[in-house]
């Protein structure tokens, strides 16, 4: 199946997601009509080349839009693509600047309004990883961070994170799971048992 990413199928054909099954065959048929290599014989080769091109993009996104199992699998691809894009954010906070609640293992930080905005041990711990992975595509001192919606209202937030804040997190993980840091760390005091 085409990947969602790469190519919108509905732009393809001219039409929109909330086409029935006969508007899209019938968008398809004009346009197979209008590229059909059988109909560009006579025009110069660039021309036929993109022709052809043309039929061919139309004619695979037909075989996916046309059957219905296909379809809802791609409109599927398509939404969990829509919600992985970027969305208004009002500022960046960098996990240094939020409290770290130990009952609630969160990263917490107010909002303007009174409420807070929230973020869990776990999916700090996901996006260092990523930024662990990407560190040799990625050159800037932040990563792109994680989406935090507030509590209350409707503003968000985008938690970055630092080079700093990759060994913070690590060290905080460590230290929820029982294991203690190394004495001179500098982040954390030295617990003795």
């Amino acid at each position: 199946m085409c990947d969602a990413a790469e190519t919108d199928l509905y732009a393809v054909l001219g039409a929109s997601p909330s086409d029935s099954l006969q508007q899209l065959r019938h968008r398809y048929q004009q346009l197979a009509l209008q590229y059909h290599p059988d109909r560009l014989g006579g025009q110069c080769s660039s021309e036929a080349e993109s022709g052809v091109k043309k039929f061919l993009e139309v004619d695979a996104a037909w075989r996916i839009l046309g059957d219905q199992n296909n379809r809802k699998q791609y409109d599927l691809q398509r939404r969990a693509q829509e919600l992985k894009q970027d969305w208004p954010v009002d500022s960046t906070v960098y996990l240094e600047d939020m409290t770290w609640d130990q009952d609630g293992c969160v990263y917490t930080y107010s909002c303007r309004c009174g409420g807070g905005f929230n973020v869990s041990s776990a999916e700090v711990e996901e996006e260092t990883q990523m930024k662990i992975t990407d560190q040799d595509d990625e050159e800037e001192e932040t990563c792109r961070g994680v989406v935090v919606c507030c509590d209350t209202c409707s503003l968000s937030v985008c938690q970055a994170l630092t080079a700093l804040c990759t060994d913070v997190v690590r060290k905080t993980t460590d230290s929820i799971m029982g294991i203690v840091p190394k004495q001179g760390d500098g982040l954390f005091p030295a617990v003795s048992l």
